[in-house]
């Protein structure tokens, strides 16, 4: 029954390491892990790859189909390392550290001269994260459900002005902050609080769900959005000069099926970027909103080794109002939404082994 429950928990758990919206909704990598019960103290080590191509831009769940029929859409390639070291305490309790590796690259026409495509890059160390973790119920005793709860700190160790050269004109060009979908840190500490769960219905049957939420308090980290140029009047007006340090969420279930040391599992997954954070202000430059997806995935486990793959595959993508939206519209009394690319699917492998 051990060995079962670890199987169904490394099954959704493993593929919680990080969460990362598929597109321009700027969602870095900082969703959660647990650990599973475990008989002794010791650590574990998980290495899980991220990859994701978004190119589809979305008013509010309207696709805008002609940006990509005339070659303006951005198209944003992400790929992100997670390293997470576990250190079991005891049956109940855990630590985890995680920091991420990030390596982001973005072509458009309109961050440029407006005809020609060109490129920016980001590379660096991410946001990284330490949290503590508690099975509320007896691992010894509660072998058919349980729930995690934890607590964490979010640290500033990406960079948040990460910059590249803008060519604004033939033959020359401006060095700037990246636009904030490929810097690898938002500017802020920040806290997460997740919720994780399993409840087994036969030896091989069993359900899963799992929350996060990431709160930044820090409104806006004085980054310029503006790619080295002047920031105009409306930017300043509506705060959009610099950008913002936003709140994320995430959550998770589904169910998963074991057969001969492999665990299936599908389900559905909701992460966003939030318009409104729910402490401290929410001004600056972001693009909210959430998307909804199929996540199918597989787990196998061979002694102290287990391998993941899974892929969520966009099923809803909506880019929200942002605060500079709301009151823009309120002020002109016309509707002002701004516009996201998103992916079609996320590309999700990794391993975890104990040390």
């Amino acid at each position: 029954m051990k060995h079962i429950v670890a199987i169904i928990i490394i099954s959704f758990l493993t593929f919680t390491m990080k969460s990362q919206a598929q597109g321009c909704v700027a969602i870095k990598g900082t969703a959660g892990i647990c650990s599973k019960p475990a008989d002794a103290k010791g650590w574990d080590m998980n290495l899980n790859n991220r990859y994701f191509k978004s190119y589809k831009h979305f008013v509010g769940t309207a696709e805008q189909k002609q940006r990509e029929a005339d070659g303006s859409n951005v198209i944003n390639h992400a790929y992100e390392l997670d390293i997470t070291a576990t250190r079991t305490i005891n049956l109940r309790w855990s630590l985890a550290m995680t920091l991420p590796v990030m390596d982001y690259s973005r072509s458009s026409l309109y961050e440029h001269d407006g005809a020609t495509r060109h490129t920016t890059h980001s590379f660096g160390i991410g946001d990284a994260r330490v949290s503590a973790y508690r099975w509320m119920f007896d691992p010894k005793t509660s072998h058919k459900g349980n729930i995690q709860l934890g607590l964490g700190i979010k640290l500033p160790t990406g960079s948040y002005n990460y910059m590249d050269y803008f060519f604004k004109k033939k033959d020359s060009s401006i060095l700037g902050p990246v636009d904030q979908s490929i810097q690898p840190g938002d500017g802020g500490t920040g806290l997460t609080f997740e919720f994780n769960s399993f409840y087994n219905f036969t030896h091989r049957f069993g359900a899963y769900g799992s929350f996060f939420y990431l709160v930044n308090p820090r409104e806006v980290n004085g980054t310029s959005t503006t790619r080295g140029s002047a920031a105009s009047a409306i930017a300043k007006k509506y705060n959009t000069d610099v950008m913002s340090v936003p709140d994320l969420f995430m959550t998770r279930a589904g169910v998963s099926y074991m057969v001969k040391g492999f665990n299936f599992s599908g389900g559905v997954r909701v992460e966003g970027l939030p318009s409104k954070d729910l402490i401290g202000g929410s001004r600056g430059f972001r693009r909210p909103g959430y998307i909804i997806s199929a996540e199918p995935g597989i787990t196998y486990m061979h002694k102290k080794t287990s391998f993941n793959l899974n892929i969520p595959i966009a099923l809803k993508r909506c880019r929200t109002q942002s605060d500079s939206d709301k009151r823009r519209s309120a002020d002109t009394g016309t509707h002002v939404q701004g516009d996201a690319a998103f992916a079609d699917y996320l590309i999700s492998a990794g391993i975890t082994f104990k040390l």
